[in-house]
This record gives C-alpha cells, sequence and structure tokens, in this order.
C-alpha cells in the first residue's frame, strides 16, 4: 500500500497537456519553464517529504562560508527513489515522464538518476556548465526537470538557462566549478542566446537538455531553496566508452552492470514512461 495519499498519486499520474508550440520551444531552444506542473497540495507535500530525507541523510557540517565553489552552491544527495517509497512515486512520476519524452520526441524514457539540490540560506552560485560532461550517454536525447519545491523568486537563486546554447561545442570539456563560471561567462556574453533569469512559481518546474549551458544565482534569502531533480534519457540510449573520470564515476554509479554500445537496461535504469 502506498504511503502517498490517493489524490497526491492521482496528480503525479495525470498527464500533463503540452501544445505543439511548446515542444516547438523546447527543440529550438532546448530549455522550457512550464508553469502549474504541481498543485498546491502536491507541492507541500514533497516539499515536506523530501526535506525531510535531505535532512535526515545530509552529512555535510562544514560552514557554508568554508567550503568551495561547487560545495556552497548547493547541498547534493542522488537516487532518493531508492531510499523513500514516497519519493519514488515522485521521481517515477508518468505526469513528469510524458512531458520529458513529449519535448525530446522520443519513444519513452527511463530515469539516469534524480538528486536533491538544496541551496541553503547564504549558498553561493551554481556555476555555467552542461551536465552531459558527466554522462557516458551516447546521444544528445537526455533531459533534466529542475522541480522547485516552493516559490523561488531570483534572490533564492532559480535556474537560468542560455537558450540554444547547446549549439555551442566550446566549454562542453569543463566540469563545474569556477573555471567553467569565469570560461563561459565570457565565451555566452559574445554569442547571440539569451541569458534568461526569472522566478520560478509555486508549482512552476523546467526542463532542459544535457548540453544547455545553464547556472543559478546565489541564495540571499533566509530559507533554503528546496529543488528536486530528475534527469531522464532516451529508453534506447545506449552507453558510450567514457571520455573523462567523471563518466567513467557515473558508468560505475548511476550505470551498473551496462556494457559500452548496448542499450542501458540495468536495475536502477527503469523505463518510466
Amino acid at each position: 500500500m502506498s504511503l502517498v495519499p490517493q489524490q497526491i498519486r492521482t496528480s503525479l499520474e495525470t498527464a500533463y497537456p503540452l501544445s505543439a508550440e511548446q515542444i516547438a520551444f523546447y527543440q529550438q531552444n532546448r530549455y522550457i519553464k512550464l508553469k502549474n506542473v504541481l498543485d498546491p497540495e502536491t507541492l507541500q507535500y514533497f516539499n515536506d517529504v523530501v526535506g525531510q530525507k535531505v535532512a535526515a541523510l545530509n552529512s555535510v557540517k562544514t560552514a557554508v562560508t568554508e567550503r568551495d565553489t561547487y560545495g556552497k552552491a548547493f547541498l547534493q544527495l542522488m537516487n532518493l527513489w531508492r531510499e523513500d517509497e514516497q519519493i519514488k512515486a515522485f521521481v517515477f512520476s508518468k505526469r513528469f515522464g510524458k512531458i520529458a519524452t513529449e519535448l525530446m520526441q522520443t519513444e519513452g524514457v527511463r530515469i539516469y538518476h534524480d538528486q536533491a539540490l538544496f541551496k541553503e540560506p547564504g549558498g553561493g552560485i551554481t556555476p555555467w556548465h552542461a551536465d552531459q560532461y558527466y554522462w557516458p550517454l551516447e546521444t544528445d536525447k537526455t533531459i533534466t526537470a529542475w522541480i522547485p519545491l516552493q516559490e523561488t523568486p531570483p534572490q533564492m537563486g532559480p535556474l537560468e538557462f542560455c537558450a540554444g546554447s547547446h549549439q555551442i561545442t566550446e566549454g562542453r570539456e569543463l566540469a563545474i566549478g569556477d573555471e567553467s563560471e569565469q570560461m563561459m561567462q565570457q565565451r555566452l556574453r559574445v554569442t547571440d542566446y539569451p541569458h534568461v533569469i526569472e522566478a520560478f512559481d509555486a508549482g512552476e518546474i523546467s526542463f532542459h537538455s544535457g548540453w544547455l549551458f545553464h547556472r543559478a544565482g546565489a541564495n540571499t534569502t533566509e530559507k533554503m531553496r528546496k529543488v528536486m531533480t530528475i534527469i531522464y534519457m532516451d529508453k534506447n540510449m545506449r552507453l558510450k566508452k567514457p571520455e573523462n573520470k567523471n563518466q567513467q564515476l557515473d558508468w560505475d554509479v548511476w550505470c551498473p552492470g551496462a556494457e559500452i554500445g548496448e542499450i542501458i537496461n540495468t536495475p536502477i535504469n527503469p523505463v518510466i514512461y
């Protein structure tokens, strides 16, 4: 018997209608923000559930001011779906999975992994980066749902996008950090790709592709910025030979047992939709 109330489960399984214009917008810009994906009750429920789980599992004791840039950016806990049945219902939501599938124009999606990204009061910037630097995946049919668990004003550090920057190859070799922030800040400044910085309303979430450059500002408020993310890949995604040590690590941790050149069909990479 699921611990999640029936009303909440229903909201996670009900389809969210996407227009042809929204799909075309994503295909061109490789990001999109969608309003009212989560109703107030579902949002508050998982604000509480995910918040409690992060508090229980977080092992970081160092003060924010004493950490490096990456450490200041957020508290990061991964694959919470394997730790909590309620969070599993959230991560396995067909509502989210269908959106991801339709935006990418694939036959379906698998989970790559999830991660909670909690930016503490006083937390620093999240530097410019492209996620797929870390992923040993054969194609760019990847997408991340960025799901704030509360209203997220500019002062709290919402996700920012460089629209259309998936076309830029320079900087793809950079891990997230001071170098990626400095280099991509300069590189993106001299392009025509818009830098999109907007608040997220309560219940609004975004989706962005693996090679889209994005960042987030600091959290200058006194409240925790609670965000849950779900990384999806084409259900027919194949593993590629790792090109850096981070991709090798990701293979070992997030695709254990997968073989190079084969579809990533492991017990922790289930088809969601």
